[in-house]
């Protein structure tokens, strides 16, 4: 009898795993408690939507009727952002709809919070802005080249002098 297929024993792989495939439980069990049985729509919402109504909404939960006929889907806006939305759900509708396969989503739901959510230090789902490249200081790099001429492999000179730049640039900045 082979122990793969014994019931109880859990099989373990080997390597290294995505971090995705890590949490995928916990995801999907956060999403099910919101009534997302699909949490691609929370993950990808930008890609589902479009950027432009990602940008003034956001999906809040899905709330599935009594007769179970179509579920509906509530955003979360802020006041000034409602009336454009509004003119746009049967678009987001038929786009969500399209993420989950079927006719998931019946009506859309808009609801009108503050621009931060219901509670203050809620998490934006924005994506953060790019870090501005830190400046070159002329100096340090200078050094670093020098010290790491002798290195005959042009790769492994570029990541030393890289290291090195870093390492004299972080020593002038603690000293001023």
């Amino acid at each position: 009898m082979s122990t793969a297929n014994t019931p109880g024993k859990r099989r373990y792989s080997k390597g290294f795993q995505a971090a995705s495939a890590l949490l995928q439980r916990q995801i999907r069990e956060v999403g099910e408690q919101r009534g997302f049985a699909v949490t691609r729509l929370l993950t990808h919402w930008a890609d589902i939507v479009g950027a432009d109504t990602a940008a003034i909404c956001r999906p809040a939960n899905v709330s599935y009727g009594r007769g179970g006929f179509g579920a509906t889907l509530s955003l979360l806006t802020t006041g000034a952002q409602a009336p454009m939305l509004e003119m746009n759900k049967e678009k987001i509708r038929e786009r969500v709809n399209a993420c989950y396969g079927y006719a998931a989503i019946s009506r859309i739901r808009i609801t009108q919070t503050a621009p931060t959510g219901f509670a203050e230090g809620q998490a934006d789902f924005a994506h953060a802005p790019r870090k501005a490249e830190a400046r070159r200081d002329p100096q340090a790099e200078a050094a670093a080249r020098e010290a790491v001429a002798p290195v005959a492999d042009a790769g492994l000179r570029a990541a030393l002098e890289a290291l090195g730049h870093n390492v004299l640039s972080a020593r002038r900045n603690i000293r001023n």
